[in-house]
């Protein structure tokens, strides 16, 4: 894919990888790239989905809604949750070369994040109470992270996987970073980021939204400002990306999806130009309204860190 190719072909608005069942449908083809998808599967009540998992891993992840997941002979629960701004869920592993049937008594949104992988690994349950939850910067620059499917977090062949909710008028992904060389300190990663915005105060129906940043160097040139919104994706091939920006009055949810060809780790290099803002966190509060919720989906304190 060429880099002209690439920018115009980074925001992926609402419905434009539709496909039957699944309101997002994106394979590493679609996007592009070698190492990561992701799939978003809605289904009404009573609803059902078989899928092959083929060379990849992937996970199902309730985004709002419940689901009963089998594969191999073997039944998962999966209690989920109303909406991705209410708690934290559990989610299944599903390994690469296997068939499965996601099912939902009363309907609702799954998310499948998906990587190319070079393990075989087993069905898996992981509960809601084991994510861990985690408060990063400070002030206006304030998040939270809920890091299930991270290194340390859950096991994998090479998918690396969180959730970030940013609080009403404060910046994430911040300060602008990068994950596209290999080197110490930095990791090869391709990312996907899926948005979902909360309604405004002011009544149901005020849709929200809010902004994605990407930009590259002069050798890898993307530039990329969208305006984002529920079922949105931004792709990142490379280059620098952030801030997520929320606007004022709608908190924003997105979806990290990351894999690459080296070592499973999130390891990121900073923009120099904007690295200096982290000093600023020194000494400033972390956002009053954070955390949304806690382990579990209880409302509780999280794990607060630099990041």
């Amino acid at each position: 894919m060429g880099d002209a190719m690439a920018t115009s072909n980074l925001h992926r608005p609402s419905g434009s990888l539709s496909a039957g069942s699944w309101s997002v449908d994106l394979d590493q083809a679609r996007a592009g790239w070698t190492w990561s998808s992701l799939r978003v599967l809605t289904l009404g009540p009573g609803g059902s989905q078989r899928l092959a998992t083929g060379p990849e891993e992937m996970l199902v992840l309730p985004l709002a809604g419940s689901c009963a997941v089998t594969c191999g002979g073997e039944r998962l629960e999966l209690a989920g949750r109303p909406s991705v701004f209410d708690g934290v869920t559990d989610f299944a592993y599903l390994p690469r070369g296997t068939v499965a049937v996601v099912v939902s008594e009363r309907g609702g949104r799954f998310a499948l994040p998906g990587a190319l992988a070079d393990r075989d690994l087993p069905l898996r349950y992981a509960a809601a109470a084991d994510v861990a939850v985690e408060l990063r910067g400070a002030g206006s620059c304030s998040r939270q992270v809920n890091n299930f499917c991270t290194q340390d977090a859950f096991e994998a062949s090479r998918l690396l996987a969180c959730e970030v909710i940013t609080p009403a008028g404060n910046w994430s992904s911040y300060p602008p970073h990068k994950h596209d060389e290999e080197r110490p300190g930095e990791s090869v990663l391709e990312e996907i980021y899926y948005f979902e915005i909360a309604d405004g105060t002011g009544g149901a129906g005020r849709a929200g939204v809010g902004y994605q940043r990407v930009y590259g160097t002069a050798s890898r040139p993307v530039d990329v400002l969208a305006e984002v919104r529920s079922g949105d994706l931004v792709l990142v091939p490379h280059g620098w990306h952030g801030p997520s920006m929320a606007a004022p009055g709608y908190d924003m949810y997105y979806l990290n999806v990351m894999a690459g060809p080296g070592e499973r780790r999130w390891l990121i290099c900073d923009d120099p130009a904007h690295a200096w803002v982290r000093q600023t966190w020194d000494g400033q509060p972390v956002d009053p309204r954070l955390p949304f919720y806690g382990p579990g989906g209880g409302h509780g304190q999280g794990q607060v860190t630099g990041r």
